[in-house]
């Protein structure tokens, strides 16, 4: 009798052990999916379909002002939007000052940020006062930094001309968000000191991350200031210099309130952007679906660009 209960009660316990993780499992398997369906359901309603609509109106004639006219899809009338793009001036002129804009702020903030966050690498006393007003142009609004510039650059009562006035360095009033090319000029220097912190932070984290061996071992072998930076610094913080220019790049070319509110992408387009176009083709001309277009237009360059640095990201991958 109690060799049978012995061998009952084993079997038993075989049993649960063997029912438990078919139960566990089960359980396993769903409940991520029910933790994270209702950020799921989320993202589908404010990003997915609205970049799904987005699609679908590029390839039609949609007018605000005409809602109600119907459109059927055929080869020829559905890229339509794309071929007036193409055959577009404006478009072309916009795209142009787009990748200069960039190119020029991009690389000038990653200089300057390159520079402070060395400087404040290298700081033993008052780092974090230095930090914390480093962070003051971060807690203005993109819309602050545009009226603040338009007032700095106007040409009755801006700062530059009164400054300039003042030294005898000017005789006569300047126009620099009119005149060409002093109205990009001005546009770039705003979004150049609006976006210096964040870049700054993120390469100083990557700095003050490094190992001091390596330093230190470059310092006993008569390596010089510049040859530690060129080949140590510079290398090692390569991951952080392109998180830091993916994101950089990405936050300027979405920065439609600065240009909206200094020039509005004029006098005559000179300073026209794609946003800006693009603002003025679906809010005050109604032509959405043409606008719709041009914005499937600058994601599609925004991801291919993404993708390249991701790429170099992954390339960079430095195991200390």
């Amino acid at each position: 009798m109690t060799t049978t209960s012995a061998k009952q009660g084993e079997k038993a316990n075989q049993a649960g052990v063997v029912s438990a993780p078919r139960h566990s499992s089960s359980r396993t398997t769903w409940f991520p999916f029910i933790l994270i369906a209702p950020s799921l359901i989320v993202i589908a309603l404010v990003v997915i379909y609205p970049v799904l609509y987005s699609i679908y109106v590029s390839f039609t004639p949609f007018h605000l002002l005409r809602p109600e006219q119907t459109f059927v899809f055929t080869t020829e009338k559905m890229w339509n939007n794309y071929i007036k793009l193409w055959n577009d001036d404006v478009f072309w002129k916009s795209l142009r000052n787009t990748v200069i804009f960039l190119a020029v702020t991009v690389n000038v903030s990653y200089l300057v940020a390159l520079a402070l966050s060395q400087l404040l690498a290298r700081v033993s006393r008052g780092q974090s006062v230095m930090r914390t007003l480093l962070m003051v142009p971060m807690m203005f609004a993109p819309v602050l930094v545009g009226f603040q510039f338009a007032w700095f650059f106007n040409a009755t009562v801006g700062l530059v001309n009164n400054a300039l006035f003042s030294l005898g360095l000017m005789q006569e009033p300047k126009a620099w968000l009119v005149d060409q090319p002093t109205g990009m000029i001005a546009i770039m220097l705003a979004t150049i000191w609006m976006n210096i912190p964040m870049l700054t932070i993120i390469l100083l984290a990557g700095t003050l991350s490094l190992p001091q061996e390596t330093f230190e071992a470059a310092r006993v072998d008569g390596a010089s200031a510049w040859q530690r930076f060129k080949h140590i610094t510079m290398p090692l913080i390569k991951p952080f210099t392109l998180i830091a220019l993916t994101v950089l790049s990405l936050d300027i070319a979405r920065a439609y309130d600065v240009v909206r509110i200094m020039t509005g992408g004029g006098p005559a387009h000179r300073t026209e952007m794609i946003w800006t176009y693009t603002g003025r083709l679906a809010i005050r001309n109604s032509q959405f679906g043409l606008a719709s277009a041009m914005s499937m237009v600058a994601v599609v360059l925004g991801v291919f660009f993404t993708l390249y640095l991701f790429r170099q990201l992954i390339k960079s991958r430095v195991v200390y």
